[in-house]
């Protein structure tokens, strides 16, 4: 996020489901299917590449604009992690006709609101205002994509605060240092190895050239894609949209794709990292699934919710409640448009090490994976999952972010009225199939994080078998 406290987040974490058509299950879930109203959208692109995506909804008098950019911390050039992060701040400072920040005025003077996030594979800036701003919010994106003012003073000071985060949300928090440690640790080969937020030295090695050539690289219309979702008329929103976006020239070199591949695991890995600020040990493992429009994506969710959502949860009764080893537990099946994480976590109690919230994290997996799954568990986590997502789709920011992770990460915008229906699909043979596929039955990498005793420098240890 722009705003100086708070870190990057992954926009996978914006929706507890990535859309995705699923195979037919081997069992039918317990109970009747809910039918979920499709979401109505339309879809057209610019003859300069521009993709449109917009949702009629006369509910409230609000509209959100979004602008999601086909580029994330993946697209970082090499030896300058964090750039995608960089420019999403920079985007919000000023331009040929706007002056700095005055995206805040332009929203939030008028009762509205904006932010952005930056991900492994997108960027997207997004603002909620009432429903007559639509006509000024629109210009004001096409503005910041074809006339930002990228200087010298605007690179440096955003740079501080990019910087400024890193310290914060990194350094200073007791475990920053242990999720800031997973994707490095995850991936050998695949650029989802940097982190988002990137790193103080690769920042510092930047110069305004770099940010320049970045600019000029993604921001441009045949890779970005809007989304218009709210009170709006659409005779007027296309027009609006032509006459600010359609001008725009597509630039007559291709926008550079990611390739790399990451190879299939060999071993289990082990790294140790050490904070001075973390009061006790914790410990993170993951396992590689596959890019999110796989059929598993969504019973690879399902088995996350069930090892850790709520209290009732198996990690948290496991490890918090019973073994009394863990403070705090944790479980995401994390999905990118490439490789994605499936991730369990512990951060312990006092007195207690690595190696045995380890054990019971193992335990609980091998138990989910192999023992049957009560009907009323399942159907009680796909019901939280079910409502969490028909909760989001009740307001226009939720209906265009919902709409946007499925077009941009897995790939087509139909999956938003597929996803739901997937969900309900999901049962206890396919959470296991998947588990036992991709998790119990596949190499893991796991992070001890340590303590750094005072006055000891810390340490980061290699990869051990």
């Amino acid at each position: 996020m722009r705003h100086p406290l708070r870190v990057a987040v992954r926009l996978a974490s914006l929706t507890l489901l990535a859309a995705a058509t699923l195979a037919p299950p081997a069992a039918a879930a317990a109970g009747p299917e809910l039918a979920v109203p499709p979401i109505h959208y339309r879809e057209r692109t610019l003859p300069n590449g521009l993709q449109v995506l917009s949702v009629e909804d006369h509910a409230s008098p609000t509209v959100t604009v979004q602008v999601w950019y086909h580029v994330g911390s993946k697209d970082d050039p090499a030896g300058r992690s964090g750039f995608a992060h960089l420019f999403e701040h920079l985007m919000f400072k000023s331009t040929k006709h706007m002056h700095s920040e005055q995206m805040d005025r332009l929203t939030e003077d008028v009762g509205g609101a904006n932010n952005a996030s930056t991900g492994d594979d997108v960027t997207n800036y997004y603002e909620v205002v009432p429903a007559n701003y639509l006509r000024t919010l629109l210009w004001a994106e096409a503005e910041r994509l074809s006339n930002l003012n990228v200087d010298e003073g605007n690179f440096k000071s955003e740079r501080a605060v990019v910087q400024e985060e890193y310290r914060q949300s990194v350094l200073a928090n007791p475990y920053g240092k242990l999720f800031n440690a997973i994707d490095p640790h995850s991936f050998t080969q695949h650029p989802y190895r940097r982190p988002t937020i990137g790193s103080i030295e690769d920042l510092d090695a930047a110069s305004l050239q770099d940010v320049i050539d970045f600019h000029r690289t993604f921001y441009r219309p045949d890779n970005a894609t809007l989304i218009v979702a709210g009170d709006f008329d659409p005779k007027a929103l296309d027009g609006w949209v032509d006459a600010y976006f359609g001008w725009i020239p597509k630039p007559a070199t291709p926008v550079p794709q990611v390739t790399a591949t990451e190879p299939a695991r060999t071993q289990d890995k082990r790294y140790t990292e050490t904070s001075p600020t973390a009061p006790l040990p914790g410990i993170a493992m993951t396992w590689l699934i596959p890019p999110a429009p796989s059929a598993d994506t969504i019973p690879l969710q399902v088995a996350a919710a069930l090892l850790s959502q709520g209290d009732s949860s198996r990690l948290y009764q496991s490890l918090v409640y019973r073994g009394q080893v863990a403070q705090q537990v944790g479980a995401d099946a994390d999905a990118r448009v490439g490789p994605g994480l499936f991730t369990v976590y512990a951060i312990l109690a006092n007195g207690h090490t690595p190696a045995e919230a380890e054990k019971l994290l193992r335990a609980e997996l091998d138990r989910l994976a192999t023992q049957p799954i009560p009907e009323k568990e399942l159907a009680k986590v796909k019901t939280q999952l079910l409502t969490g997502q028909l909760k989001q789709r009740q307001t226009p920011m939720g209906l265009a972010f919902a709409l946007g992770q499925a077009t941009l990460i897995e790939g087509n915008p139909s999956h938003v009225n597929s996803d739901l229906a997937a969900l309900q699909k999901v049962s206890a043979a396919d959470v296991q199939r998947v588990l036992r596929e991709h998790v119990t039955g596949a190499h893991s990498v796991t992070i001890d994080h340590l303590p750094q005793p005072q006055g000891v420098p810390a340490a980061r240890q290699g990869a051990t078998p």
